[in-house]
């Protein structure tokens, strides 16, 4: 049953469109794009060519995402006699969905003069491309002396696909096989205006492209490619958050460096974090296992700090809390249901965090929401009995080991909140129910806030975790 959650799971996280960009193809006669048997085939071979997909820091409004893309390609005519052909480049086409755009300021130069270009109908010659037979096709004429190589640029916009707050961009190689023999060599570049990590370059779930391992500065990933004849599974994509969010989360962080005690500021910071270490959909984490993705980790790492920040620096704010809670919640269920990794401390915690912001603000409606999500994360820790909400995993007060307990009164003062260590490396098997139960040493107070993970759990916590089911 947990292998065909993962993979319904699997076929809904990544069934996003996403735009086409592509090398220049040869006519429709070239092999590999529809040739009839016995028909004449072209003696131009691509030697070299080099893409780079510029990610853009600002994007319209309407806009995810936008690159800007140069290709640039020698071709090199080996026969014996010059060929004049129309070069074609696939400009991509609305398939429905809402705010998808095609290439629309696609600019040509042939031997550094820029060309004319005009629209061809595709249809029945888009083989490169599933579920779309009509696709148009920008063309342009070009004559290839023998023996004599000829520069091709095109340049142009490209528009990011996905789901906020991930984007993609693809490049496809596959058009280009229609060249004779193989392409020489191939170079794919891509630049960010900012400095990149697996913070904010996502892996790729099938492992092929590992992205972050082709860094070549501090801003750009390389791929280079000898001897190339590529074929639709060697076609390019890359994952990465949204310019705008990382934008947003560079901002935040700016602002922090200036005056660290603002609470609201590493509330939103932690918000952040956390929007981008999930599933865009709320099902899981952005790659859906987080035990094979760093980047995912560090990201539930820094969330937690910031949080913790937040809700020390503003101890009487319900949302920061209430935030916290969130975060603590949805990294329990997911990462201990779906990947048996021990999340107690966070679950716990979680409970912690809601119990604060419902005794703060019972009526906000935020607050309503991420405790009623609660209910079902955390099934039987967090129960809602009318319009109020029960918690049984705190009727009894754990033993900790040299940890740090700190009881908010009904007007706290700031506190240091201490650090939670999220279990999130490797998975760990959840422990099974001990032999006794551990006594309460004190009454369980409003607003505890705990840190680190307890040597032994209140009663109900270890039974949800011997029960709970996969839903």
């Amino acid at each position: 049953m947990r292998e065909l959650i993962l993979t319904i799971m699997i076929m809904i996280v990544f069934a996003f469109p996403v735009n086409v960009n592509a090398d220049a193809a040869p006519p429709e006669q070239a092999p590999g794009l529809n040739v009839a048997p016995g028909s004449e085939v072209t003696q131009v071979r691509m030697v070299e060519e080099t893409v780079i997909i510029k990610v853009l820091s600002n994007t319209p409004e309407d806009s995810m995402g936008q690159a800007r893309v140069t290709a640039d390609f020698t071709m090199r005519n080996l026969g014996n006699e010059p060929e004049s052909m129309e070069v074609r480049f696939p400009l991509g086409r609305d398939i429905g969905w809402p705010g998808w755009k095609g290439i629309e300021d696609i600019v040509v130069k042939v031997n550094n003069q820029i060309v004319s270009t005009r629209v061809i109908d595709g249809t029945g010659q888009n083989q490169y491309f599933e579920n779309v037979d009509d696709m148009p096709w920008a063309g342009f004429d070009v004559v290839f002396l023998p023996n004599q190589d000829v520069s091709l640029q095109v340049a142009y916009t490209l528009e990011a696909g996905g789901e906020m707050p991930f984007v993609q961009f693809d490049y496809i190689f596959a058009t280009g096989t229609g060249w004779k023999d193989t392409i020489g060599s191939a170079t794919l570049i891509v630049s960010f205006p900012y400095e990149i990590s697996n913070l904010n370059v996502l892996p790729d779930y099938s492992g092929r492209y590992d992205s972050i391992s082709h860094q070549s500065g501090p801003n750009q990933l390389t791929w280079v490619y000898t001897d190339f004849e590529p074929q639709p599974e060697d076609n390019f994509k890359i994952t990465l958050v949204a310019p705008s969010i990382w934008n947003a989360v560079l901002n935040e962080k700016s602002n922090i460096s200036k005056n660290p005690n603002d609470g609201e500021g590493w509330g939103r910071l932690g918000m952040l974090y956390k929007r981008i270490a999930f599933s865009s959909r709320g099902k899981g984490f952005r790659t859906w296992r987080l035990s094979e993705d760093q980047g995912a980790q560090d990201l539930i790492r820094l969330s937690t700090e910031a949080y913790q920040k937040a809700v020390s620096l503003k101890p009487i704010d319900p949302l920061w809390h209430a935030g916290f809670a969130d975060l603590l919640g949805y990294y329990a269920f997911w990462a201990g249901d779906f990947e048996e990794i021990d999340t107690r401390s966070e679950a716990y915690d979680s409970l912690i965090q809601i119990q604060s912001a419902l005794e703060l603000a019972p009526n906000d409606p935020i607050v309503k929401e991420i405790a009623e999500s609660l209910v079902y994360e955390l099934e039987g820790g967090l129960v809602k009995n009318g319009e109020s909400y029960q918690f049984p995993w705190l009727t009894a007060t754990p033993r900790f080991s040299t940890q740090e307990i700190i009881i908010f009164t009904e007007t706290p003062a700031p506190t240091k909140q201490p650090t939670i260590e999220l279990s999130v490396a490797t998975s760990i098997p959840k422990e099974k129910k001990p032999t006794s139960i551990p006594t309460s040493e004190q009454q369980t107070k409003k607003g505890i806030s705990i840190c680190g993970s307890f040597l032994f759990a209140p009663i109900g916590l270890i039974f949800w975790l011997s029960r709970r089911k996969i839903r």
